[in-house]
Formats: C-alpha cells, sequence, structure tokens
C-alpha cells in the first residue's frame, strides 16, 4: 500500500525541498530515466515529459498531510515549494517500504540546483531517446521553439545527461 508514494516522499525527504510543480516532474521523470525505482506514467505535453500520476500522488500526499505545498506569489505568477510534513516524517520512519536515495542523492542534489526550463530540456532530450542525437536536437528545435534553446543549451543537456547515468550507475 501506498509503495509509489513513499518513493516520492522518500526522495523528497533526500532533497529537502523541491521549488515548483514543473521542476517536481521533471526531477521524478529524470530520476526514473537514470534507473531510480519510479513507476509513474509519463506523457509528452506542452513543458515536456509530465505525469497526471505523479501529480494526483503529490495532491494525495497533500491531502494526507505528509507533504506540505506553500504557494508564493513571484512577478506575476505562482510559485509552489514542497517540503516533507512532520506527518510524512513520522509515516517514513515506521515504513518499511522507504527509499534512502543515499546512493542518488548527488544526482539529485544536481538537478534540484538545475532551473525547471534546464530540467524540461533534460527531460525532452531523455524522452526523445534512443533517437540519433541530430534528429533529438532537431526535434528539440520544432517541439522546443518557444524556449529558444540553442544548440549549446542542448549540448550541456546531453552532457549532464551522461554525468547522471554515470553518477548514478557508479553510485548504485
Amino acid at each position: 500500500m501506498l509503495e509509489q508514494h513513499v518513493k516520492v516522499m522518500s526522495l523528497l525527504k533526500s532533497v529537502g525541498e523541491i521549488t515548483g510543480r514543473k521542476k517536481f516532474q521533471k526531477i521524478i521523470y529524470i530520476s526514473k530515466k537514470m534507473g531510480m525505482p519510479f513507476q509513474e506514467k509519463y506523457d509528452f505535453h506542452i513543458y515536456g515529459p509530465y505525469s497526471e500520476e505523479l501529480s494526483m500522488r503529490i495532491e494525495e500526499l497533500q491531502q494526507f498531510g505528509f507533504v506540505s505545498e506553500v504557494r508564493e506569489e513571484k512577478a506575476g505568477y505562482h510559485q509552489y515549494r514542497y517540503q516533507l510534513a512532520m506527518a510524512g516524517e513520522q509515516f517514513l520512519e515506521t515504513n518499511t517500504q522507504r527509499q534512502s536515495f543515499e546512493q542518488e542523492k548527488t544526482v539529485i542534489d544536481e538537478m534540484n540546483a538545475c532551473t525547471s526550463k534546464f530540467l524540461e530540456l533534460v527531460s525532452t532530450v531523455l524522452y526523445l531517446e534512443p533517437a540519433p542525437k541530430e534528429e533529438v536536437v532537431e526535434k528539440v528545435h520544432t517541439l522546443k521553439k518557444t524556449q529558444n534553446y540553442s544548440r549549446d543549451d542542448i549540448e550541456e543537456a546531453f552532457a549532464y545527461i551522461r554525468q547522471w547515468r554515470h553518477k548514478a550507475n557508479s553510485e548504485t
């Protein structure tokens, strides 16, 4: 029961706080692509890979009182901050299905330090795999036209993917 909820809570406990709904989505998606034990199904939407399943899971965790969501006003838009609530901490303490994510903490922390725009690019590149690199670059320019990602931005995304895969595989 709640096995997938526990994994999301465990990741949130490991990282401390995630700022932004989009960033939360991308961190879980990229973590899944790095081989971490997430099962959410993703479809491609405006901001890249998106999981309705994950959105519902986060909402349920808030309703249980396990995750806190704080809404902040930022220059004409709303931003959300997520943290594990005290009830979530207590639940994890007694749950045998919890994940530590200690092995993957470096990768998760690095993702959390990135902008949501960059994580959108990385997750889009991962979503387009295993297409050849030039095809991925072309599709990113088509699918993400309004983001104006440069060739250098895309190369940086590929470099981060290689780096995170190496760290995720060597730390596990």
